[in-house]
Parts: C-alpha cells; sequence; structure tokens
C-alpha cells in the first residue's frame, strides 16, 4: 500500500458490480458497510445492493441516528458503531488447543487465517487507525501472526470523505477527511440530479492492476472539480475541534486535576468508549478446559481498561476507582501512546463521543483542563489523589 497516484479516471455507480465481480474473481471476500438494526456496521457484502443506498448519519455526544438523504449516495454517511479491527483483530480469537498425548499434552497452534478481505469504504481516519494497530501489533519485538496475515492480505478500498459528522475531528488530527496514503483504491463519489459516479485513482501496483480490469473513462475537468470541492466542505464542516499542541505534557502534569473527579461523576464506566474505538487493543486471556481433562483450550478476548478486574494484580486491583481508569484512558490514548509508540492513539472519528451515553467528550475535557490549571482552580473544588 503505497503513495496515492496522480492519474484519476472515472466509472459509473453502475459499475460498482464490475467492482465486486474483479474482486471475487482475485479471491477477495468484499466487506464493507450496510445497514443493521438501526446502524450502519460493516459486514460480507454479496453485492453494491447491500450498500446504504441514500442513508446518512447524525451524530453529537451521545446521539447516533440514520435518516435518509435526498439522493442516492452509497458512502453519504461518516462511521458507524465498527471499525475495521473487527476483522484484523477479532474480539474473540483461539490462540491455541491442547489435546491429551498419553501421559503427556499436545499443544496444537491456531493455524495462520488464509480468508483475504477487500475493504471496501475504508476513511482516512480508518486508515491511520490501521497504521497504528499495525505499530502495536508487527511492527514492534513481538508480532501477532494472525493480525499480520490478515493486514498483509487485506486490499483497502478507501472512501473520501465528503460529509462530516457532528463529532468528527480528524482535520484537528491531521488524519482526514482524505486519504493520501495507506490504500489499493480509493474512491470519490460525485452525485447529483445529473450524474453518479465515482472519481477513483490507484494508490498501489495491486490497485492499479484492479483498476486496469474495470471499466474507466478520463475523469472530466468537473468531476474532478466537484470532487475536491465535496472533500474540502468535508473539512469545513467537522462537528468537533481540538488542540492537541502539547496535549502529552498536559495530561501527563496533570494527573491530580480536578477535571478527573469531575468527569468521573458522569463516567458509567461502560466501556462503550474503548469498544468502538479502532486503536483500542486491550484483551484478556482464558483457558477452558473439557469434563474429561482431555482437552484444554486458550481464548484471547476483547477487554477494557474500564473494567474493574482489568487492573488487577497479585495485591488487588490497581484502579479501582472510574476516575482513575477514565484517566487512564485518556491520558493513555492522548499522552502515553505516543511514548509507546510514537504517534497519538487517537485518529479524530468521533465514536468515542457519538457512543458514550452519557456524551462524554474527550474534546471537551481536554479543553477544560487546558482552560483551568490546579492553581487556578478554586481549593475546595479540587479532586482527592
Amino acid at each position: 500500500m503505497g503513495q496515492g497516484m496522480e492519474q484519476r479516471l472515472t466509472i459509473e455507480a453502475s459499475g460498482l458490480d464490475g467492482l465486486f465481480a474483479v474482486l471475487e474473481e482475485r479471491g477477495f471476500t468484499v466487506v464493507g458497510p450496510t445497514v443493521r438494526e438501526g446502524a450502519i456496521v460493516y459486514d460480507r457484502l454479496a453485492s453494491p445492493a447491500d450498500l446504504p443506498r441514500g442513508i446518512t448519519d447524525e451524530q453529537d455526544g451521545g446521539v447516533y441516528r440514520l435518516k435518509k438523504r435526498d439522493d442516492d449516495a452509497l458512502f453519504g454517511y461518516v462511521v458507524g458503531p465498527q471499525s475495521w479491527k473487527r476483522f484484523l483483530d477479532p474480539p474473540v480469537k483461539r490462540l491455541w488447543r491442547a489435546e491429551r498425548d498419553g501421559s503427556d499434552f499436545r499443544i496444537v497452534p491456531e493455524e495462520v487465517p488464509r480468508e483475504a478481505f477487500a475493504f471496501l469504504g475504508v476513511r482516512s481516519c480508518e486508515i491511520h487507525a490501521m497504521e497504528i494497530q499495525d505499530r502495536v501489533y508487527i511492527d514492534g519485538e513481538f508480532k501477532d501472526p494472525g493480525y499480520e496475515a490478515r493486514r498483509r492480505s487485506a486490499l483497502i478500498i478507501a472512501v473520501q470523505c465528503t460529509v462530516a459528522g457532528g463529532t468528527c475531528f480528524c482535520v484537528s488530527m491531521n488524519t482526514g477527511p482524505k486519504s493520501e496514503s495507506g490504500f489499493d483504491l480509493a474512491l470519490i463519489e460525485v452525485v447529483d440530479t445529473e450524474r453518479h459516479v465515482f472519481v477513483i485513482e490507484a494508490g498501489s501496483p495491486r490497485g492499479r492492476e484492479i483498476l486496469e480490469a474495470l471499466e474507466t473513462r478520463p475523469s472530466e475537468a468537473s468531476e474532478l472539480a466537484e470532487a475536491e470541492n465535496r472533500i474540502a466542505d468535508a473539512a469545513a464542516r467537522m462537528g468537533r475541534t481540538f488542540d492537541a499542541e502539547g496535549v502529552h505534557d498536559l495530561l501527563t502534569q496533570n494527573l491530580e486535576h480536578p477535571r478527573w473527579a469531575e468527569v468521573a461523576g458522569r463516567c458509567l464506566s461502560c466501556a462503550n468508549c474503548t469498544m468502538v474505538c479502532p486503536t483500542c487493543f486491550c484483551s484478556t486471556v482464558e483457558d477452558v478446559t473439557d469434563v474429561s481433562g482431555d482437552h484444554a483450550e486458550r481464548w484471547q478476548k476483547q477487554d477494557s481498561c474500564f473494567t474493574m478486574d482489568f487492573s488487577q494484580l497479585h495485591g488487588g486491583i490497581v484502579r479501582s476507582s472510574t476516575r482513575s481508569r477514565y484517566r487512564q484512558w485518556l491520558t493513555h490514548k492522548l499522552a502515553t501512546w505516543i511514548d509507546q509508540f510514537g504517534v497519538s492513539g487517537c485518529t479524530g472519528c468521533g465514536r468515542c463521543i457519538t457512543w458514550c451515553p452519557v456524551a462524554i467528550d474527550l474534546t471537551e475535557e481536554v479543553a477544560a483542563i487546558r482552560a483551568n490549571p490546579p492553581d487556578a482552580v478554586e481549593p475546595h473544588r479540587r479532586g482527592k489523589p
């Protein structure tokens, strides 16, 4: 997956059937957005008919609802509750199994996954999220072979954002709304009363090979201009802004700020923010055996730093209060993640704001700490350690 190439072509919306056919011929399982249970989720797609035609989403703090658009746009929404890590790093997976072999046990490792996904409709903030997870799972000393196999084989078909959500702040994080790299193909949807087309470009040799197999035509100047105008409009309509300047030192130097206690009074420790986050990677491990004792398995399951048992050590639970757990999540996401992996753990997708039941907004929390240093707060309002 390399840098985006300059040449741009156009395919009609009806040409997506051909794209699905080409991907199927090459052995890819197409995964993309579809509507289910009142939300736009990512799942296996049989054809373009499964895409959310004419549907958009309205998002704000603790608010998510689908609405009809006044056109037939297929990608006229922002992001839903799921991210692509559901397929790259499944929330529940078996690590290995053991079988009795006489007086001993034989360890049977899991096979490396062979299914190759074509992710259709990946937004720029999500491509950045994948690259962040690459640092966690495959760029360090210890690699996750399952993640690496899925990631290496995945074909990334980006869709440039032409609308912005009420909780989006990718512009503040320099992660969108336009994908500049990290994709094999990139689409920009242009739909109005006279046309419904996609401006398409290749970003890798593999993407170029697929593009050459499609029915395309040179993009018209008006199509290119309209495509860029729509991306610019999305950038200008971000629902949130975030001042990332010096946020690492701001948070690590204000661990006893009274704001942590204030937000803890609202936080439910439900872990929704970590479940919808495209970069969170906390997990736990469980061992199970059968009644006979002849078979055992080790499973890895998605977990959250908001659960009580997550910080349990031999002497007890380290972070027993909601205050400490929220502080751990936010300071890790925005500050100490940089110490670990060299980048922020946030891409500005806004999911954690949208799907928080009490509408806690990390952009507001950081701004509150920045605006009120501890020495400017009245003593009786200061939080306790």
